[in-house]
């Protein structure tokens, strides 16, 4: 089946899902975090076909997520870097990273922790917050569609 694109929805999360929704996408993303930068360490790490994570890979600098850069080494290769719309994207991989946490490893299952780099703690659970700080469910909260054009 082929991929309909969401990029006239109305919906932000359909137009987001097109660039961030592929699951390779988002390993990707989670790597380049992680300060990977080099295509053969994506694909070490990844272990994914290359014409896969080269298509990828494109689509995400295409997207504006990730730019190539010159190799921080001076070599003749090029990295890939998040650039500021890819390091917004920290939120929702943490509360991926948190929900899988949660309900994706049963019965004591060892886990990656994420750690706060400077004081080696484990990060706080993301809440989902008004305005004024309250603490909000999916019970607080509701969608005004735009007035059709």
């Amino acid at each position: 089946m082929k991929h309909k694109s969401n990029q006239d929805s109305v919906c932000p999360m359909a137009r987001s899902l097109d660039i961030v929704g592929q699951w390779w996408s988002l390993l990707i993303l989670r790597d380049a975090t992680l300060g990977v930068k080099r295509f053969s360490e994506f694909e070490r790490r990844l272990g994914m076909a290359k014409n896969i994570l080269s298509s990828r890979l494109r689509m995400l600098v295409e997207a504006g997520v990730l730019q190539l850069v010159p190799a921080s080494d001076g070599s003749a290769y090029s990295e890939y870097e998040l650039t500021a719309r890819g390091k917004d994207l920290l939120p929702v991989m943490v509360a991926l990273r948190q929900w899988g946490e949660k309900y994706m490893f049963p019965d004591g299952d060892g886990h990656s922790i994420l750690l706060d780099r400077r004081d080696h703690l484990p990060l706080r659970p993301l809440v989902v917050e008004s305005a004024d700080g309250r603490a909000l469910t999916t019970d607080d909260i509701e969608v005004i569609l735009p007035a059709p054009r």
